[in-house]
């Protein structure tokens, strides 16, 4: 097991000790850690406060880049589809989760009112009027215009972004 797996699942378990939930993950850039950060949910009262989000957001601000092309993201466990987004958005070279869901589901289970992991992909792969999460579109004309106004502060680009070549 390497140095930051093992980091990894430490910082896991005192989270755990500290009462919190048992994830956490370890940003590494040229060998050394650059980010790392347990799931703060329970302590934070932030159902956004995952360990790969604050790290992610820890390892982008200090780089001063939305992007990880270079770096290794070591998770404890595969990502939930939040997490996965913002690993799909900020592009790291790799991602090394330690354990599978199927592996831990005796021991813990995230069960939300609209949401389980276990269920969860096939319902995102769901139009958006077909989900359990009561959503309903309210289509505003002026809504474009913010999006146009971007478009033209940005030089006529429909592109947010480019990512830098590894």
């Amino acid at each position: 097991m390497t140095d930051f797996a093992r980091r990894t699942i430490e910082l896991a378990r005192r989270n755990v000790a500290d009462g919190g939930r048992p994830f956490a993950t370890v940003i590494v850039n040229d060998g050394e850690v650059l980010a790392e950060s347990a799931n703060m949910v329970a302590q934070a009262n932030d159902p956004t406060a995952h360990a790969e989000i604050l790290a992610i957001r820890e390892a982008c601000m200090k780089l001063g880049t939305e992007h990880l092309v270079d770096s290794t993201v070591y998770l404890m466990a595969h990502p939930c589809p939040m997490c996965l987004g913002s690993l799909y958005y900020c592009s790291p070279k790799e991602v090394i989760f330690l354990i599978t869901r199927e592996a831990y589901e005796q021991y813990y289970l995230d069960d939300r009112k609209y949401f389980e992991v276990s269920t969860f992909y096939d319902e995102f792969a769901k139009s958006w009027d077909q989900r359990r999460l009561p959503m309903r579109y309210q289509p505003q004309d002026d809504a474009v215009d913010v999006y146009r106004f971007w478009n033209e502060r940005n030089g006529g680009q429909p592109r947010s972004t480019v990512v830098p070549s590894p």
